[in-house]
């Protein structure tokens, strides 16, 4: 992984505020969709499309490729907005949201577009399938391979029996190579994760099953970077990252609300968080000049 100067953490941030403005337009276009989790996992989505992972857009089927898995695939505006700003598909694509016929459905479908690793939607499901990809990638390559496996999880669906039975397996088997990180923004469709299913002692669980864990700020570029960095240090154990976000970042009416868990802006809304949006690229810009 190249090394996170300055510079790059300035074109992080921005790129990041730039597909939050893509999240936002694309959800006044469809008129239906999730707000809050796409806004709170553009950093994440941006280090590692933007900085982290092994991948090429002129190669989506490119074999040595890293593998992302998205478990949560609500979440999917803030997916395909990265994808399109990283160079995969047009930019304006993105209007076509939850259209019928159109490739960026409300879940991901990887028929659609191939070079999703998986579709997704009934939640608990993507950190089975990472594991499995894990094992494959153990089988095909042994201990040798610097190919890793991402899944990205929300914390409402830890609920989900099934995500751990995943975590019992992937710590029998020392999954070094599969690295998952949990969108802990504390809401869920019907109110705050605390109230439904409290969740913690988070980290604790985890590591009763071997796996190494790390917190981090979720909306931090340096953090991001260097907990991915650490988990790619650990051999024996697979890593998660439990990264603290802010459901709504970036727009302060939808920030830490519950209720934009699963709806859209109407159209003066969505005006009011694109000039808000709009604002703090100037700020970016001119605190780095």
């Amino acid at each position: 992984m190249e090394t996170l100067t300055d510079e790059k953490i300035e074109l992080l941030t921005e790129t990041a505020n730039n597909i939050r403005q893509s999240i936002i337009g694309s959800l006044l276009e469809a008129r239906s969709g999730h707000t809050a989790g796409p806004l709170g996992m553009s950093d994440i989505f941006t280090a590692l499309y933007f900085h982290i992972l092994r991948h090429d857009p002129a190669r989506p089927d490119w074999p040595d490729r890293d593998r992302l898995v998205l478990s949560n695939g609500h979440i999917c505006p803030v997916y395909y907005a990265t994808l399109a700003h990283a160079g995969y598909f047009p930019v304006a694509e993105l209007k076509t949201l939850r259209r019928f016929g159109s490739r960026l459905q409300g879940h991901p479908h990887r028929e659609f577009l191939p070079y999703l690793e998986t579709s997704s939607g009934p939640l608990g499901s993507g950190l089975s399938q990472a594991c499995g990809m894990a094992l494959a990638d153990r089988m095909d390559h042994g201990l040798t391979s610097d190919r890793y496996i991402y899944a990205l999880l929300s914390d409402g669906e830890l609920e989900e029996g099934n995500t751990w039975e995943a975590v019992m397996l992937a710590g029998k088997y020392g999954l070094s190579n599969l690295i998952t990180i949990i969108d802990r923004n504390g809401i869920q469709i019907d109110g705050f994760t605390k109230d439904i299913m409290p969740l913690e002692p988070l980290a604790e669980k985890f590591d009763s099953f071997n796996w190494h864990v790390v917190e981090i700020d979720g909306h931090n570029f340096e953090e991001i970077v260097a907990a991915v960095g650490e988990a790619q240090a650990v051999f024996g154990r697979p890593t998660v990252i439990i990264a603290h976000t802010i459901p709504g970042r970036g727009v302060k009416a939808f920030e830490r609300q519950y209720e934009w868990h699963g709806k859209p802006p109407s159209e003066e809304e969505g005006k009011k968080a694109l000039a808000e949006l709009r604002t703090l690229n100037g700020k970016i810009k001119s605190e780095n000049d």
